[in-house]
């Protein structure tokens, strides 16, 4: 069967034949069945990953995680390292990440494969970010910001490995540019004293909410 496409998304990469899904018996509140596509958005510790793979898990219907940090984690030799500051070179990883993330958004969408990809993107760069976003994977791209306090995104940081784990400064930095996703319109939810599923419960509301929107709404 030919799968669905998300509203609003571009010319997809192709559809491959699948198996039908298994019939969802549970009525689950929110989301439901849709088929979805969402950029989940936060600072470095905000536990993006990590509720994003949980959602995508516990959704009735087949559901796509997407990580950018994994996904620029391919590269092995020359791998830009966020550790050593931001420069033309970890620019252009970036940029590359997003491409091949949106590129495998639409191969998910045209086999009715709901996804759902993680990134920091900054309310003051909107044509490289939430645009961008939209321009990979299609207008219907539905957005949700997580952004926990500045203790807690300082303290989820520290336990991080690796060249995932930055530094301090460059925490409350993203932290604050994050703040000005406020007033923007766009769902924010405050995980600092919520557990996982609590989390992505709430994921699933506002992302409920955003589909039972008017356009334009």
């Amino acid at each position: 069967p030919h799968g669905a496409t998300a509203p609003g998304a571009p010319h997809a990469t192709g559809a491959v034949p699948l198996l039908p899904p298994v019939p969802v018996v549970e009525h689950r509140p929110g989301t439901g069945a849709a088929t979805l596509a969402v950029l989940l958005i936060g600072p470095a510790g905000a536990g993006k990953t990590t509720v994003a793979r949980h959602w995508a898990r516990r959704r009735p219907v087949p559901t796509a995680h997407i990580s950018l940090d994994d996904v620029r984690e391919w590269v092995c030799s020359g791998f830009a390292d966020p550790q050593s500051g931001w420069n033309d070179h970890s620019e252009a990883q970036y940029r590359l990440a997003r491409r091949t993330c949106g590129f495998a958004a639409r191969n998910f969408l045209a086999n009715g494969i709901s996804c759902i990809l993680d990134d920091a993107v900054f309310p003051d760069r909107p044509v490289v970010g939430l645009g961008g976003w939209k321009r990979h994977v299609g207008p219907g791209l539905l957005p949700v910001v997580l952004l926990p306090g500045l203790e807690v995104v300082l303290e989820r940081n520290a336990q991080r490995a690796g060249n995932r784990r930055l530094s301090d400064e460059e925490v409350a930095a993203i932290h604050g540019r994050m703040a000005g996703w406020y007033g923007s319109g766009l769902p924010i939810i405050d995980n600092s004293a919520l557990d996982v599923e609590s989390t992505a419960r709430l994921i699933d509301e506002a992302l409920a909410r955003a589909i039972a929107a008017p356009p334009g709404g």
